[in-house]
């Protein structure tokens, strides 16, 4: 019997809940929230929808009812309209929510970790790579990876999908580094039909630099976006979790470009990575121009100085 629990019911934690029910990869999801009325709200709204999916036991509960999981999903913390970082011209982007979520992170890994020892942790609360640091020194173990770059690298993939008019299932692009301003584009090595797309835009000049401008701009600021229009960005995220998930639960050994510790860095930030039933079991670093490398450097410095801020 496969087990996930999702900590936190917020609006993402109620888009991954509705995710994880319709792939379909689990036995039992239990929900915890610090409002047990609120996740009990949101069960029972799903479990009438997952009637038509396969069969899924969905509960509320608290910490002691993660008991066995194979994965613990933690979304809870604030989001980034509640805190302040909707400006994009504001550097820290969603480093600025680090102190609140690390308080919020610190109360409930220990509780986890309690419940589930064997479980991986699986962390989607921004800013999600120093919180994964955080929560691995919590939990005095590496089984603890981010959502990362994931989503960053499907919304690279979209933009460059629809320019080219083909299927983003068709495109081979990476972003790499923090979920956040300081995410490294990795267009020396993006790739369809083993081509450059570089050299198949067959861009020059002031040209390709304002493509890539659009392009980064799109995908950086995406969440600034969806949130001007909705209040919250929830449904990208909570599918691109359930497939992190689904990985791990059918050790398919896929690799995604999700976030983990890098001791030659000192900071937990994403790479393309193998994503299997331990969690990231390799991590694969791709080629990378000079100008590539320094800006990896300067993101991983980046997070390993925020990560500081909040050290146990």
């Amino acid at each position: 019997m496969t087990k996930i629990g999702v900590v936190g019911a917020g609006a993402v934690g109620s888009a991954c809940m509705f995710a994880l029910v319709t792939h379909g990869s689990a036995d039992e999801i239990v929900l915890v929230n610090r409002s047990y009325d609120r996740a009990k709200g949101v069960v029972t709204d799903l479990q009438y929808g997952a009637t038509v999916c396969r069969p899924v036991q969905l509960r509320p509960g608290d910490y002691r009812d993660l008991a066995e999981s194979s994965v613990v999903v933690i979304t809870a913390g604030i989001n980034e309209k509640a805190g302040g970082a909707t400006n994009r011209n504001d550097p820290a982007g969603r480093l600025k929510l680090l102190e609140s979520n690390a308080t919020v992170y610190r109360d409930i890994v220990p509780k986890i970790v309690a419940a589930a020892p064997g479980a991986i942790i699986l962390v989607v609360t921004d800013p999600p790579d120093p919180l994964a640091d955080l929560a691995r020194r919590l939990a005095s173990h590496d089984r603890v990876l981010s959502s990362g770059a994931y989503l960053d690298s499907l919304r690279f993939r979209f933009h460059l999908a629809r320019r080219l008019d083909v299927s983003p299932t068709s495109i081979e692009a990476y972003v790499l580094g923090e979920h956040g301003t300081s995410e490294v584009f990795l267009w020396s090595q993006a790739r369809i039909a083993g081509a450059s797309i570089l050299e198949r835009l067959a861009l020059d000049g002031p040209e390709t630099e304002n493509f890539r401008r659009s392009v980064e701009s799109e995908v950086r600021y995406a969440n600034i976006t969806i949130i001007e229009g909705i209040g919250a960005s929830q449904f990208g995220i909570g599918i691109a979790t359930a497939r992190i998930v689904e990985a791990i639960l059918r050790d398919e050994k896929v690799v995604f470009p999700v976030g983990s510790y890098h001791p030659d860095y000192g900071a937990h930030f994403s790479l393309p990575s193998v994503v299997g039933r331990g969690g990231v079991s390799r991590v694969l670093k791709p080629n990378m121009t000079e100008e590539e490398k320094r800006a990896l450097q300067h993101s991983a410095d980046t997070l390993r100085q925020a990560a500081a801020r909040v050290a146990v």
